[in-house]
């Protein structure tokens, strides 16, 4: 039977990013995706992570920058990124700060994402 979702949960993180999960771990119990929406102010970074899942990071409003081994990716509203499981990647964003969604397979856990410190 279809789950109506009716409200998201709001995750609390430092930085000022407010992050809403729609489905994953702590709104629905679920493992196997998550899905949430973000928006992070000018200026927010977070630390290079290695997660062990997939994330697909569909940039609303914006800018997304994605570091990573090779250099780094500009991501604009109306562009997504794919992030696979095992690379390095560290996430931050333009002037602007950004809005978007996020989709990780399996779902995000702190004790699977593996920032460094």
């Amino acid at each position: 039977m279809p789950q109506l979702i009716e409200a998201p949960e709001r995750i609390p993180v430092p930085g000022g990013k407010q992050i809403d999960e729609y489905v994953g771990r702590v709104r629905t119990g679920t493992e196997q995706v998550s899905v949430a929406h973000m928006r992070a102010p000018a200026g927010w970074e977070e630390p290079a992570q290695t997660p062990e899942f997939d994330e697909v990071t569909v940039v609303l409003a914006g800018t997304v920058l994605v570091d990573h081994d090779n250099g780094r990716l500009s991501v604009s509203a109306g562009q997504a990124v794919l992030t696979r499981a095992g690379e390095r990647v560290r996430y931050l964003v333009g002037p602007e700060g950004a809005e978007y969604v996020a989709v990780c397979l399996p779902a995000f856990g702190p004790d699977l994402v593996h920032r460094e410190d």
